[in-house]
């Protein structure tokens, strides 16, 4: 893994979300509770929909379109609800967040 340092978590407020720019597309990267971050893509695959703009609640991120609910761990839509979106390794490290440069490369471009 490739750890890249992209801000303090301090950056992101309680139960929202802030977006990172990568050459392969925006990453959105969430705070749910005090310590607790995840990184996923920013773009719902229902029809497209900024999740970075959605309600984060628990370990879920509701799409601020259409409602549409996933969860921040797998990615996976909950509910009746059809599909997925993509995740990617993040963590904590004295304040700073780290994401893996490395899978999100890995990613292709839309």
């Amino acid at each position: 893994m490739s750890w890249i340092d992209i801000g303090h978590i301090d950056d992101i407020p309680l139960r929202g979300a802030r977006i990172v720019k990568t050459a392969v597309g925006c990453v959105a990267v969430f705070r749910t509770a005090e310590e607790e971050v995840f990184a996923a893509s920013n773009s719902c695959p229902h029809k497209g929909g900024p999740l970075s703009e959605g309600i984060v609640h628990g370990k879920s991120v509701t799409c601020p379109l259409h409602n549409w609910v996933f969860s921040l761990e797998t990615g996976e839509a909950q509910g009746a609800d059809e599909g997925r979106i993509a995740t990617y390794p993040i963590r904590l490290d004295a304040g700073r967040l780290l994401l893996d440069g490395e899978a999100v490369g890995k990613r292709s471009a839309a």
